[in-house]
């Protein structure tokens, strides 16, 4: 299986440029399907520093308001490394806080968001893993919201792989998507003024990106979470233990969108079911699939139909899945829905039209 591996690295990217990349675990992912377009050992647990703060962001998000407000407690006093320098007693906006954040990676913006988000920032960390056991990070462990290792040299640990699927996860949020590509943000607190630069330097020297979290302790090394787009191909890179994280990520985007192109499988307007005589009615999707394939790809892509046979399904019912397989492999799944045609209705005879009006009166 290796060996198979090492051909497909070699034809998709080239031996030099495999070699050139120099992170020790490194995984590309599409955004829309989570498909796996390169790897180097994807499912190894390494520190993973500042992008811990992803998942600090999405879970504050969904369980807070971005207009509630904050303030700071002596808790803050236990940050160091990288802050957005809050005092105690000083109040910001949550919103304001996220932003201190994923931009300038402040572990005290950290520590006040899950302390106020969870009570206390034991509970918040609770809340952390119950997330990544959520949505499928199987090698993941989160003991503070910050990333920074403890006096131990414990921290945060988690892959390549978890880390892609958790921002993937994080990218259907429009609040998240909206701080995580933003290059600059000002605000105000209780006492002061704040204005920060993002330290992702991808949203400024590579036009494609989208978003991205940077991280780094002397143990960990760097480690890098970035997005980008282009034509509509939505990608993520997560590095660990990478010095050359921002020419890594830059080479593996441009060979993504090089080699693959995003093809139209299944239009939802057109789907058909050849052969199918047990409803005899329309059957549709709900959206577009479209996936990114390389033209020796495409020829081998295949549909796989599942229809359930329901006795009087309701009108929109999901009557059926439909998997869309590269070889043997499912890139993607839809629910298959069934359109049925309003009944006629028999025009009332008159004695029908009487007795109605009887009733009204």
């Amino acid at each position: 299986m290796k060996k198979i591996i090492a051909l497909f690295l070699f034809i998709f990217l080239g031996i030099n440029q495999v070699n050139a990349i120099s992170a020790r675990n490194i995984i590309v992912m599409d955004l829309d399907t989570n498909r796996v377009l390169y790897q180097k050992d994807i499912n190894d647990p390494h520190l993973i520093a500042s992008i811990t703060k992803i998942m600090t962001a999405i879970v504050a998000l969904e369980l807070a308001d971005l207009e509630e407000e904050v303030t700071a407690t002596k808790t803050v006093l236990q940050a160091f490394g990288s802050a957005i320098y809050v005092e105690v007693g000083e109040t910001l906006k949550l919103k304001d806080l996220l932003y201190g954040l994923m931009l300038r990676s402040g572990n005290d913006a950290a520590l006040m968001i899950a302390e106020y988000v969870g009570t206390s920032v034991d509970n918040f960390v609770k809340l952390m893993n119950s997330k990544a056991q959520e949505i499928g990070m199987k090698n993941t462990n989160f003991i503070n919201p910050h990333g920074l290792e403890d006096k131990k040299g414990n921290g945060n640990t988690s892959t390549a792989y978890d880390m892609a699927i958790l921002t993937s996860y994080a990218m259907k949020n429009d609040n998240f998507r909206e701080i995580f590509s933003t290059k600059n943000y000002t605000c105000q607190s209780s006492t002061k003024s704040y204005s920060w630069t993002n330290k992702n330097k991808l949203l400024t020297s590579y036009e494609y990106t989208t978003g991205g979290k940077t991280g780094f302790t002397e143990k960990a090394r760097r480690t890098l979470v970035s997005t980008a787009s282009k034509d509509n191909k939505n990608i993520v890179v997560v590095s660990l233990n990478d010095p050359d994280d921002w020419a890594d990520h830059k080479t593996l985007y441009n060979q993504i969108f090089e080699n693959y192109e995003k093809k139209l499988i299944i239009a939802k307007d057109n789907f058909t079911v050849e052969n199918e005589n047990y409803y005899k009615t329309k059957l549709y999707l709900k959206e577009d699939i479209s996936i990114l394939l390389t033209k020796e790809e495409e020829k081998n892509i295949n549909l796989d139909i599942n229809l359930k046979k329901i006795p009087n399904p309701k009108n929109g019912e999901c009557v059926g899945q439909v998997a869309i397989k590269l070889n043997d492999n499912v890139l993607k799944t839809a629910n298959i829905y069934i359109e049925k045609q309003a009944e006629e209705t028999k025009p009332k005879s008159l004695w029908q039209k009487i007795l109605g009006w009887f009733k009204h009166d």
